[in-house]
């Protein structure tokens, strides 16, 4: 009996205990349930605000079907070939039609599953999505978006908020991912999430990506190579095969395997290709890289100008970076790329003789401040200085040690080297231009302003770039001459004359050849100084100024009799486009490089063309201007084209070369093409020691006797290659048809027994010396 009460008292406090606590547990769920009703309150309000646009504005329907996703301009040769792009963002848009179907399958099987059977929201991973990433505020929880959601979040990006950042935003991209399924089908879903994703790197979109890594289109990736751009999504740089190449080999295969999951392939044909190492053929595109950087670059800031006085009279802007412009140039691709072979090819030769020439010495050293001047001019000091560093104390930091990359001849390396002995390295280098024009039409063939775009930007081509052109203006000055009626076959005396009026400037000339009398053809090809500076006194110096400008220069003139030699600082542009009238019967056409401009729809905004011809000089007197610079090529300073390459072209030409081997020239004229070549320093204090190698006939003519080279192996040029200028008539082959030179032998020089370029004095401007004035009067006739 005792144990019976006992029990029975045990099992009424027990029910005791329950009665007390009844009402506490109540409470427990009525104060959570008020907290759960509280949290659905603030979130259907929060939501409800997001919807409404207080927390930012969303895009509306018609926004999302005006969706312009920013894309970059292309840039296209004459021939089609991309040249390179304008962007913020590297990006290009293709079609659903141009993703493999593989890349649809794998993108889907690994990072929306369910992508086909929702609506732009997968409910079973929302809630995870509300655990941890809302509630928990963990922002590297992630694995909830849907494709749609991420495509949102891609075109609309997040914003900041002082309060529940990732919340808001989460439901920003819900009501978004919503309202674009509404829009768009699954196939256009899946377009602009793969035109629109990051892959780090500035790489925007699949096509991107693809020609970074594997330099490749998107409609060419295989099966792995897609998988591993895929997998890269989950973590850009975690994942990238460069920088982490096992990590991306693990998520490539992880992707794989989803892949086969969820196309329920045979396992070993997955699991064969999973066993395939990665290999890329990485391709990081900048405005350095690809073809014609230089010229990419001189169009790049005329289609800005374009753009602005486009948007001034249209009222749907257009940008350059964002609009996807499609600029059509008149470049040929085959062209571009030999003129850059030649000139890389020759460069590093020219530069290997440039040093040995210098040997041990330094090519500054007859300017010993000349380092200190280009230090205090560089963009490193400039910028030390900006910090407040005072001039030792910039100094002292510009001569400390750093890893840097640095350009040469053999390739990039990366080196350990102060800022200033860099810039001594680069300080050395010898830089160029070509140029290569059609004479008819004026459209530029090929551009090159320099080396190497990445390390010299500096572009020698494009007409505010001038230097003293030397000798490739004396054919300006025999132009002048046959304009004024001289005639071409008339002998000069190469006389060594000082000229009293002039503060006793006595032109010399670069062979012992003072003896001599040469026609015109003759001075010419032998670029014979005292000659050329008779034949200008004969011409005018007014008159060889007013053709100058005629046939295309429009840099400033002095007029003096030093014009006669090339003093005058001039473009590469300028001289090109005056020796494309003597392929053009005298008219100067003007240079033009952008055929058109379209729109992303390929619909043209603008056409240009050369709208600008002007019969600059008389067709006959171009005539003869082109074949005695023929003979200049055949007989005289550009023989080398002939004796070096083993051309048998079709050319003519003339070299040039300033004062001290500062500047080399050359420019070739065939029937088809114009081209100009120089070489000299970024800085003209830095050149050869010696005319023999620093003439423009061993510098600028053998980049382009190897173009020619080039372009004469490659049949498609045939055209090109193969012209032939137009013979000459009867009546115009009798006017040139003399010899180069000929012993001056006058009756003067044996009645005063003497050489007459000793002590030879006159005043420029006036007719004869006192020798020829005496010549004169004895025999009435000109000598």
């Amino acid at each position: 009996m005792i144990n019976f009460y006992t029990w029975i008292r045990v099992r009424l406090n027990q029910s005791y205990s329950y009665l007390i606590s009844l009402p506490v547990i109540t409470s427990i769920l009525v104060v959570a349930g008020w907290f759960v009703g509280g949290i659905l309150t603030f979130l259907i309000v929060l939501f409800l605000f997001t919807w409404l646009g207080i927390f930012g504005s969303l895009p509306d329907k018609q926004e999302l079907i005006d969706i312009k996703n920013p894309t970059a301009s292309e840039v296209y040769s004459a021939d089609s070939v991309l040249l390179g792009r304008y962007f913020f963002q590297e990006r290009s848009n293709v079609s659903f039609n141009d993703f493999p179907s593989h890349v649809i399958d794998e993108l889907v099987a690994t990072e929306d599953v369910r992508f086909y059977n929702h609506d732009g929201i997968d409910f079973r991973s929302l809630g995870r999505v509300v655990i941890k990433s809302i509630l928990l505020q963990n922002k590297a929880a992630g694995g909830g978006s849907t494709i749609t959601q991420q495509l949102a979040k891609n075109l609309f990006p997040r914003k900041s908020y002082w309060f529940f950042e990732l919340l808001i935003n989460k439901m920003r991209e819900l009501i978004i991912a919503s309202r674009l399924e509404k829009v768009y089908n699954k196939d256009s879903i899946l377009t602009l999430y793969l035109n629109t994703v990051s892959f780090g790197g500035n790489a925007f979109g699949l096509e991107a990506a693809a020609q970074r890594f594997f330099s490749v289109t998107t409609k060419d990736l295989t099966i792995g190579q897609s998988a591993l751009l895929i997998g890269m999504l989950k973590a850009t740089h975690g994942y990238n095969p460069r920088v982490y190449p096992e990590k991306a080999l693990v998520r490539r295969n992880v992707v794989l395997a989803q892949f086969q999951k969820y196309k329920e392939l045979d396992p070993d044909f997955i699991d064969s290709l999973q066993a395939i190492p990665i290999e890329l053929k990485y391709n990081k595109i900048t405005h350095h890289s690809g073809l014609a950087p230089y010229f990419r670059e001189q169009v790049r800031a005329d289609v800005l100008t374009w753009c602005e006085d486009y948007n001034a009279m249209h009222e749907q802007p257009i940008n350059l970076y964002t609009s996807g412009l499609k600029i059509y140039t008149t470049i040929d691709s085959r062209l571009q790329v030999y003129a850059e072979q030649a000139m890389e090819r020759q460069m590093k030769k020219i530069q290997q003789t440039f040093l040995g020439q210098w040997s041990k010495n330094e090519p500054w050293q007859r300017y010993p401040e000349m380092i200190n001047e280009v230090v205090a001019n560089s963009d490193h000091y400039k910028s030390l200085k900006l910090t407040g560093m005072s001039h030792e104390e910039a100094l002292i930091e510009m001569n400390k040690p750093a890893l840097m990359n640095l350009f040469t001849w053999e390739g990039e390396k990366e080196v350990i080297m102060s800022p200033i002995d860099s810039i001594k390295h680069y300080l050395k280098f010898l830089n160029s231009g070509f140029l290569a024009l059609d004479p008819i039409t004026g459209s530029v063939k090929a551009w090159v302003g320099g080396i190497n775009h990445e390390y010299f930007q500096y572009d020698h081509v494009r007409e505010s770039t001038k230097r003293q052109v030397g000798s490739i203006f004396k054919p300006i000055v025999y132009a002048a001459a046959l304009e004024r009626g001289e005639k071409p076959c008339d002998f000069t005396s190469a006389e060594k004359i000082i000229y009293t009026n002039m503060e006793d400037w006595a032109p010399e000339n670069t062979e012992d050849n003072y003896g001599l009398k040469y026609s015109m053809p003759g001075a010419l090809a032998k670029s014979v100084n005292t000659v050329s500076v008779r034949i200008i006194e004969e011409a005018g110096i007014e008159n060889t100024v007013l053709l100058a400008h005629k046939m295309g220069v429009k840099s400033k003139l002095s007029a003096v009799p030093s014009l006669a030699l090339g003093t005058a600082e001039i473009s590469m542009m300028e001289m090109v486009t005056v020796y494309s009238c003597f392929a053009n019967e005298g008219r100067r056409v003007k240079p033009f490089y952008i055929n058109s401009i379209s729109n992303h729809e390929n619909e043209i905004l603008s056409e240009f063309k050369s709208s600008e011809i002007i019969q600059a000089l008389k067709k006959e007197n171009a005539e003869l201007m082109l074949h005695m610079l023929r003979r200049a090529v055949n007989e005289g300073t550009s023989s080398s084209l002939r004796s070096q390459f083993g051309l048998m072209n079709d050319i003519a030409g003339k070299t040039g070369t300033t004062q001290s081997n500062t500047d080399g020239w050359f420019i070739a004229i065939t029937p088809k093409l114009v081209m100009g070549a120089w070489v000299g320093g970024d800085d003209p204090r830095i050149r050869f020691r010696s005319t023999n190698l620093g003439q423009g006939s061993r510098t600028a003519l053998p980049i382009v006797g190897e173009f020619l080279k080039l372009c004469n192996a490659d049949k498609s040029l045939n055209l090109i290659t193969h012209a032939k200028f137009p013979e000459l008539t009867p009546f115009q082959k009798r006017k040139i048809d003399c010899d180069l030179f000929k012993t001056d032998a006058t009756l003067v020089e044996r009645i005063f027994g003497k050489n007459k370029e000793k002590d030879n004095r006159k005043e420029f401007g006036k007719k004869g010396t006192e020798k020829k004035g005496l010549f004169k009067r004895l025999f009435g006739r000109r000598e």
